[in-house]
């Protein structure tokens, strides 16, 4: 095992106009180097009863895919990351939502908090979606969006002074506080294991989510990615929340249904000479031949005639 934290080819991304992400420390301490990875510790995990070493990165890879491929997920938890975050106060709360954490945040009862809140560019003003109900999707008119963020602006300013003004009359830190709006930027420790901190960025990196939540969800796993770049990998190929699809028992029937009629179809128009049509076997693009038998067995609960 190397002790490379040193080495990590990004620790800090700037976000939004006064935040930023900043990878403090990992579990364990291990970086690309010399072909030795944090996915390691995952591999090491899952073959407990053999010790490290006595496997190539190739099946190392193959292993962490069928881990995720069957959400395997205690191995996973075996690396930890902590990070350092500089967030709007909204941000902050829809990342506590996730319980998962551990945190320890600013202390506006301890300290007094700078003036910095998060304003939008104009360009990023939206409109409240008529499908999302949690969120905007498009652009609202220019005029719009430069009034809110003047009122914005002025707003701030008005409560930090008022907040300031209080301060110096004798009203104690935690019960000034309340005057300041939830634009306020506030900054904590987080640590997370890999297994919930991909379950968040699974969340938190998709479109739905709010646009400034996810700005920090993809600094994230950028600074992740080259720590963990199998695990990630994997993640990325088979996790509903990037791009993969599960398909509940009632879908599963649907499909086979639908597929059962169109060869139906197909042999009906074309099977005249009574030969049976059969669709063209399609191979999932894998080295890996368990992945590959994995696909046959799917395509055939599909209905597929293999």
């Amino acid at each position: 095992m190397y002790d490379l934290f040193d080495n990590v080819p990004q620790k800090e991304i700037k976000c939004l106009d006064h935040g930023f992400v900043r990878l403090i420390d990992m579990m364990p301490r291990l970086v690309p180097d010399k072909e030795v990875t944090a996915d390691a510790a995952i591999v090491q995990a899952a073959r407990v009863s053999y010790g490290a070493g006595t496997k190539s990165v190739n099946e190392d890879r193959g292993l962490i895919r069928y881990l995720m491929r069957h959400s395997h997920w205690t191995p996973v938890e075996m690396v930890c990351f902590k990070f350092h975050l500089r967030l709007p106060i909204f941000c902050a709360r829809q990342m506590v939502r996730h319980r998962s954490a551990s945190l320890n945040e600013i202390s506006g009862r301890y300290s007094v908090l700078p003036a910095d809140f998060y304003t939008p560019d104009v360009d990023n003003v939206r409109q409240q979606s008529q499908l999302n109900k949690q969120g905007g999707d498009i652009q609202i008119d220019e005029n719009v969006a430069a009034k809110f963020i003047a009122d914005l602006k002025h707003t701030d300013l008005e409560a930090y002074q008022l907040y300031e003004k209080y301060l110096e009359a004798g009203v104690s830190r935690e019960q000034a506080r309340m005057l300041l709006p939830i634009g306020l930027y506030t900054e904590w420790y987080w640590e997370c294991d890999l297994r919930n901190l991909l379950h968040f960025l699974g969340l938190r990196c998709d479109k739905h989510a709010q646009h400034e939540m996810r700005v920090f969800a993809n600094a994230m796993l950028d600074l992740i990615r080259p720590l963990v770049p199998m695990t990630v990998e994997a993640w990325e190929d088979y996790s509903p929340y990037r791009g993969a699809v599960l398909l509940s028992r009632l879908e599963l029937e649907g499909l086979r249904q639908e597929i059962d009629y169109l060869m139906s179809r197909v042999n009906a128009s074309f099977g005249w000479h009574g030969e049976t049509i059969n669709l063209r076997k399609l191979a999932v693009v894998s080295e890996n031949k368990r992945e590959q038998q994995e696909w046959v067995d799917k395509a055939r609960l599909f209905g597929l005639p293999w």
